[in-house]
């Protein structure tokens, strides 16, 4: 998919705008680990969002920040959606499928390698079935060398948490617009760049699988402070 020049298309995705009537403490309910999908695709805005929510940009105040905490402001994370076929609709029509990287400061996707790759990334992952059928997976790299120039050794713990920030993020969004996700750290990490086509120093962290779940998540506070109370009853935790 190349333009006019030979360089990579940019799909540029909507800007980031409230999608949800969900409330923060519910999404923190709904949140689950979701492994099975309905056949349907994701909407360009709710990709958009869930990349805005993990690794956004979130304001400038002599520096960009983002949505998720970085040690320093160094941003080791590197974003790839792995889009499958008519996995994520663009209006009528679906984006071309292909493994992108996201642009956060233009908030858009870079193709990187055109056509379905869910099968490579599922090999790669060990056949995890969730990661084959997801319309779209998500995956976190990181260049730990950003952060660990500034912090040494120790900044090689900065940028797992840093992962884990963005991860929940992940999480929480795609329980705001009724998707669902799994964190997925099993897999082959030569074998995940090299489908993606990551950069020499990208590392692979993490693989979210996002879809539209079989069985949506439920949960009601009401439901919550039962639990609660009988737990208190007894004495747990």
């Amino acid at each position: 998919m190349l333009g006019e020049s030979g360089e990579r298309v940019e799909l540029l995705l909507p800007l980031p705008a409230p999608r949800s009537k969900v409330v923060l403490e519910e999404a923190i309910l709904l949140r689950r680990s979701i492994r099975e999908w309905a056949r349907s695709p994701l909407s360009l805005e709710d990709l958009s969002l869930i990349l805005w929510a993990a690794q956004g940009l979130a304001g400038y105040d002599g520096w960009p920040r983002r949505t998720a905490p970085s040690a320093g402001a160094t941003y080791p994370l590197e974003l790839y959606a792995v889009l499958g076929e008519e996995g994520v609709r663009v209006g009528g029509s679906f984006a071309e499928a292909g493994v992108y990287k996201y642009r956060w400061m233009r908030h858009s996707l870079a193709l990187v390698r055109e056509g379905d790759v869910r099968r490579e990334l599922w090999a790669a992952s060990l056949r995890q079935e969730w990661v084959l059928e997801a319309p779209v997976s998500i995956v976190i790299c990181a260049v730990h060398r950003r952060t660990t120039r500034r912090y040494g050794e120790r900044g090689e713990r900065y940028v797992y948490m840093e992962a884990g920030h963005a991860g929940q993020n992940i999480y929480l969004m795609a329980a705001a617009l009724n998707l669902g996700t799994v964190a997925v750290g099993a897999f082959d990490d030569a074998a995940v760049a090299r489908v993606i086509r990551a950069q020499a120093e990208e590392r692979p962290l993490y693989i979210f699988p996002v879809g539209v779940p079989e069985k949506p998540s439920k949960g009601k506070f009401e439901e919550l402070w039962k639990l609660l109370a009988e737990f208190r009853k007894r004495g747990k935790g």
